[in-house]
This record gives structure tokens, sequence and C-alpha cells, in this order.
């Protein structure tokens, strides 16, 4: 051996690289210069290599490297300072006709600067998706990709892929400092190539993890990263996003809002039963893009887009953060189905995951051996009903991770919203959780304090960078100021799922119309509470499944009931105060109970009218709702809604008003949950003059009887209530007005009236 590569290397250093435990090789390979003698060193370790060569970078002369110890270790030493290399490629032969030149990974510089590395260790790095990942990228003239993962607990990583035969030995990443961030240039690695890193964990377990920033992966069963850029796509919606860029939260909350909640693979499928007969992106953008404009909505979410090992889960167990589900395509696609939607004047939200994760072994569980993710405490770090891991808030790196990947969505692929999933699993140490199955907090208590730290600052940061989007929490407790500002104590949301109407309404419409008189509040009682956040009503598709049956078969009755129930629903939710959701099929009375691995059913819309009829009606009422800003201007304000009956349960009717930004177009809606039809129902007006009714859920081209009001109706003074309040005792002074009219069995009316119109037709 060479004096000079024998003072060079270390024989602790081969065991190291040899046992595949080597956390520096830039300290032992590549070009260095022996600085004691001024001589240029190069090693490089390439096993079941022959011979390997040092070439001058235009192909120039080649110095033979002595082969050394271990197998596959090779080195070369120049000694003249005149002939130095500053610039240089191996040539390796494996076979004599098996030769290829390399450039080596060892020569190019660090992307991470100390700067870099202090922000991730501080929490506060929210572009760290452009350093951690793999970025394909031309470095020094050289193509290839640079590859940087953290693993602080790791002994060693490599990267092993398609570009060097999954061989661990190859390419050995290099960490800077203590940060634990592993980095490496490849050069050659070429995009779409699958990779993992290989984790040499400290007890000496190899892990094969898929890549926590990789923005692609391969389709499900595969579960490796692909090598892949973010950038080139053309953007089509900058008119788009520079109107809704700066929007205010006032601005937000007094616009319609209108989601249609979708899976994308059951919405509508290429080929039954078949795990891969998806659409695609691209299909799915123009296909439900023109569904959306055409219904009226204004919105939509789709479940499960980051990626995610098990169809089954829907998305809400993800195993990669940072890339589009590949089920549909390439990510690239997926920013064309956002851009598609905005084109078309649709809003898109994405459900986002930060409350747990899988136990696949390919996942962020136990990521380099030990919890990097999750909290070290099973107690705090497992939820033992789903079988997740949860998130150790209070690790920064890891905030870091969950906050950067929230802005993440945002600014690459320009969505405009994100629904937090299972807000209430984060704020509760014990939720979910047996005696014994969880830590109290410091107080004692069973509030998750790290977990209250992180959305508050996750909420400030998207309002901070992105004013014009929005966080909307799935909470379905009642935790106070969810949607308050974080200035007040509140969590900072935009807005919040309001899980108890739900809840309390759909139990109200199971019950057979005779017993719903004895439980009129459940029907009534969220307009206690309609301002106390900023709620948006829903009906997901946690409703639908798991026995749960579908909306249609939730109703009572027999089938024309329950066609006419869905239809009072409906209308009724697009009265109450909030914006709104509705899950994809619900449109249409789905029959059956939604499951991800089938198309919905949309042959029902030939095989029965009713159906086709339903979906005619929820048009109507998206178009009534956008058209009217009584329904959505004023949904966080007391001013917006005013009962006008809600006192009789004895006849299981309501009536209420809502009112907009002007006197003009304010609304009256009525609605009837029994099968009696009142003939000259007689109600409360909120004022006198006409009031037109301008829907009515039983019209013949909704499925109804066509039971309708025709003519305008005059409100009538009188000198009492028509429905007092309970204990109100009239005033003499006050003028009272009454309305009379036809309500048909099982129905919601809606009349237009003009504030003040002083008696004028």
């Amino acid at each position: 051996m060479n004096p000079y590569l024998e003072q060079w290397t270390s024989k602790e250093m081969l065991e190291e690289l040899e046992k595949g435990i080597i956390n520096a090789p830039q300290d032992l390979l590549g070009c260095h210069i022996f600085k004691e003698k001024d001589v240029q060193i190069f090693t490089a370790y390439r096993p079941c290599a022959k011979r390997m060569w040092v070439v001058g970078p235009r192909g120039g002369s080649a110095r033979e490297m002595e082969p050394l110890e271990p197998e596959g270790f090779f080195g070369c030493v120049i000694e003249k300072k005149s002939e130095r290399l500053k610039k240089y490629r191996f040539r390796v032969e494996y076979a004599e006709d098996d030769v290829i030149e390399i450039d080596d990974p060892y020569a190019f510089g660090t992307m991470f600067g100390e700067f870099d590395r202090y922000l991730f260790s501080e929490g506060n790095h929210y572009k760290i998706y452009e350093k951690l990942g793999a970025h394909p990228m031309v470095q020094d003239g050289v193509e290839g990709t640079r590859f940087a993962v953290w693993a602080p607990n790791a002994c060693s990583v490599s990267v092993i892929g398609e570009f060097n035969m999954w061989d661990a030995r190859l390419h050995k990443m290099i960490m800077r400092g203590s940060s634990g961030i592993f980095e490496l240039f490849i050069p050659g690695a070429w995009e779409g190539a699958a990779y993992k890193y290989e984790i040499t964990a400290r007890c000496g377990d190899k892990l094969y993890k898929t890549d926590p920033y990789g923005n692609y992966a391969e389709l499900r069963p595969g579960n490796a990263s692909r090598i892949t850029s973010l950038d080139g796509y053309e953007w089509e919606d900058g008119a788009y996003q520079k109107a809704h860029a700066k929007k205010t939260r006032e601005v937000r909350d007094r616009e319609p809002m209108s989601i249609y909640e979708v899976h994308l693979a059951s919405w509508k499928k290429r080929v039954e039963d078949d795990d891969n007969g998806n659409y695609s992106y691209r299909e799915l953008a123009e296909m439900l893009g023109d569904y959306l404009v055409e219904m009226g909505y204004t919105h939509v979410e789709l479940m499960g887009i980051a990626e995610y090992p098990f169809d089954g889960s829907w998305g809400y167990q993800v195993g990669c953060y940072y890339a589009p589900t590949s089920r549909y395509g390439e990510p690239k696609d997926f920013m064309y189905f956002v851009d598609q939607m905005h084109k078309r004047g649709i809003q898109v939200i994405l459900d986002w995951v930060p409350a747990h994760f899988p136990r696949d072994a390919h996942c962020l569980g136990r990521f380099d051996g030990q919890p990097v993710y999750e909290h070290p405490d099973s107690r705090r770090g497992e939820h033992p009903d789903w079988g997740t891991y949860i998130f150790d808030y209070g690790r920064m790196e890891v905030k870091n991770f969950l906050v950067a990947n929230a802005l993440f969505w945002i600014e690459k692929f320009h969505v405009d919203g994100l629904r937090v999933d299972a807000v209430a699993s984060m704020l509760y140490l014990d939720y979910g959780k047996q005696d014994g199955q969880w830590l109290p907090n410091e107080d004692g208590g069973n509030e998750h304090y790290e977990a209250i730290r992180f959305l508050q600052h996750l909420n400030s940061e998207v309002e901070k960078e992105y004013p014009g989007a929005y966080i909307i929490a799935e909470e379905s407790t009642a935790w106070p100021g969810v949607t308050a500002p974080v200035g007040d104590g509140g969590l900072g949301f935009s807005y919040k799922w309001n899980m108890g109407w739900m809840n309390d309404f759909l139990e109200y419409m199971k019950l057979d119309p005779y017993f719903r008189q004895h439980h009129h509040g459940q029907l009534c009682f969220s307009i206690d509470y309609y301002t106390s956040e900023k709620y948006i009503l829903v009906l997901s598709h946690d409703e639908v499944v798991h026995g749960k049956c579908s909306l249609l078969n939730k109703m009572s009755g027999l089938e024309g009931d329950k066609f006419a129930s869905l239809r009072a629903s409906y209308g009724y939710m697009y009265g109450h105060p909030g914006k709104k959701l509705l899950f994809m099929g619900q449109e249409f009375a789905q029959k059956r109970e939604w499951a991800e691995y089938r198309s919905l059913d949309w042959f029902l819309l030939d095989e029965d009218p009713r159906h086709r009829q339903m979906q005619d009606y929820i048009r109507e009422l998206n178009h009534l709702y956008t058209s009217y800003d009584a329904l959505y201007y004023n949904d966080f304000d007391d001013m917006g809604f005013e009962w006008m009956d809600c006192w009789r349960p004895e006849t299981s009717t309501v009536a209420f008003v809502r009112r907009g930004s002007s006197a003009k177009k304010q609304l009256m809606f009525i609605a009837n949950f029994t099968p009696v039809a009142h003939e000259k129902y007689k109600v409360n007006a909120p004022c006198p003059g006409t009031f037109k009714e301008i829907l009515n859920s039983d019209e013949e081209r909704f499925g109804g009887e066509g039971r309708v009001n025709p003519k305008p109706i005059r409100a009538k003074k009188t000198k009492v209530p028509t429905v007092p309040k309970p204990g109100e005792k009239p005033d003499p002074k006050k003028n009272y007005y009454q309305l009379e009219l036809y309500l048909p069995p099982l129905s919601v009316v809606v009349l237009e009236y003009n504030y003040k119109d002083g008696g004028k037709k």
C-alpha cells in the first residue's frame, strides 16, 4: 500500500465501511489533500469491481488505482502538485466487457448550511421540503439527484435504488454535524427511478424506509419512493390565485361554501372490481370538474390524497405526507387536477392527517430504529384502538415536518384549504384510551398542551403565509374556541365541522314521525350555539359506512316517505346557518352505503326517476344557496337568523328567516317533518309585505306531489303573535304579522321577501 494511503486510512473506518455502518464516509472516500506532504489522495469503494482508474475531466490520462482491503476499496495518490486534478471521474471495470465511468458522489458539496440545520432544529424551517427529500438537479455541471433525510439515531444511512442495483454499499450518506441529517448527491440518479433509504440502527438492524419527504411513490403494493421534480408545471390559475391570495377571514366568512366531499377512486371507476381500475387525475379533472359546475358546488373536498399503503384506510393512515397518491397518476397530474378545478371556479380542500400515522414497516414509525416522529412513551405515542402511532408534537423537527407539510400543499399544489382530521384525538391525552393507557399533563389533566400549541402555531403560520387559505377542524367535542383567534386563546381554525348538529339531526330524522314531537330539541338545539364557532354543516362519508347505511335509508317510513324526508332534510340543512358539506352519492340518494372499493351507483339515475329528481333538487338548492346571500353572508352573525316558529313540537314544524347583506331578497324557511299536510298553516311573519314561494321540496320536478303555493302570500297584521314564544306576552304597541299557506307533508317551503317593503306588491 502506498504509504500516504496507509497514513490516510484507519483500521476503524475501514471496518465501518466493510460492515456498512460508516456515517462519515466523506472522511474516508473521495478526493482529499494530505496536508503534511501536500499530496492528492483519491479513494473509492466499489464492491465487485476488478479495477478502477481516476480519469481527468476530459477523458485524459487515467491513473490506475491500487486495490486495497477490504475488497472493493481502491486508492490512488498524486504526489506532484503540478499534476493535481481539479475535476475527475472514476473508471470502473467489473469485467473485460463491462467498464463504466462515474462521477464521485463524494466530490460534491452540501446543500445544508448551518442556518438550515439551525432553523430545522428550532422547528421553523417552513421550506424544509426543498432541502430534505430527493431533488433532481444539475450540480457542478453533473446531472443527478440530491438526497437528504433526517435520521438522528442512525449509525449510517444508504440510498438504495434502481440506479445502484439496490446495493447499500455504493452510496453511503454523509451526516453533517450533529443534526441527524444525512445527505448525498448521486450523479446519474434519474427522474422516475425508485429508491429507499437503508438505515442501520444502533442495535444493528437494517431498516428499509420510504422517504418521509419524497414527492412521488410506487403504486401499491410497492412502497418505494420515486425521484421526481415538482418544477416545470405551467400553471394557468394565476388570475384565480391572485384573487384568492389576500382574502381575509372576514371576506371568506361572507362567501358561499357548498362542499362536495369525494373519494376519487370510488366516485367513478374505469373498471369495477379492479384495484387499479381508477381514472387518472387528468381524467377526473374533466369529469368531476364539469359535474361540480353542473351541480352548482363551490368547493370539492378530497379524501386520501397524501400517499397511503392500505386502500381500506381511505387515506387516513398516511405513509408519505409529501406525495400525492400514485393511484391516479404523477404529482404533476395532480397539479393539473387542481388547475382545472380553479379554471372552473371550484376551490380544492384536502383532508390532512396530523393526528396519527400507520405502523407499516416502511413508513415513519421507529424510523431509524427508535421513536423519531412518534412520542417515545407509548402512553403518548400510540393509539391502542386504531393501532397507529401519535406524532411527538413537542419535538421541534416533528413540528417542522407537519407545519411545512401543510404549507407545502398550499404552495406547491395550490390547494385552497386543508381539513384536519381527528382533531379531538389530538386535544385530549385520554382520547380512546382506558385508565393506565394515557399520561396526564404536568397539571394532572387530560389536555394535550403540546398538541394545542402545535395547532395554534400551524394556524398562525398558514394565516401569515397564505391569508387566503383556510384550515378546517374535524373536532367532535365541545372544546371552546376552536375557531377563535390564537391571540384570544383560541386554536385559530378557520372553520369547524358541526358534528353536534349532524348527530342530533340524523337521530331526529331516523325517528318515526309520531315520536319526533318528543325530540323537538334535537331539531332546534343547534341554533342555540350556531354563533359560538364558525361551523360547517356536514353530512360526510363517516355517516354512510360501517353499517350506518345511506342517508336515504336513515329516513323512516316507506320508500316514498324516505325520498320526501330526505328532500326535507336537505332543505333544512341549506337553510340552517353554516357552510355546507355533502358526501358524494347522497346528492342522488344513493341506496347502498358507501364502500371504497366500488363505484357509486350511478345506474340508479336511469333505473328510477326519483334519483335523478333528487339530483335535480340538490342542483336547485345549490343554485338557491349561491344566488341568495341571505343563506351565507351572516352565517356567523346573530342577525343572520331568527326563529318564526320552533315552539310547536306537537306539529314537528319549524319556521325561520335568513337575512343577508341587504333588506332585499331575504328568505323564510318553513319545514314540516310529519307526513301530515297543513292546508292552512299559520305562522309568524317577520314583517309586512308579499312573500313569494321560490322553492318547494314537494314540487313534481323533484319527485313530490306538486302541492305548492303558486300565488304570492300577503302577510296579515295581527294583534298577537300567531306562534307565541313560551312565556311571551303580546305587546299592545307592537304590530305582529301572520302568513297562511299550504304546507305539504315531509317538506320544506322557501319564501322570498323584502324587509319593510311597505306592503307593496
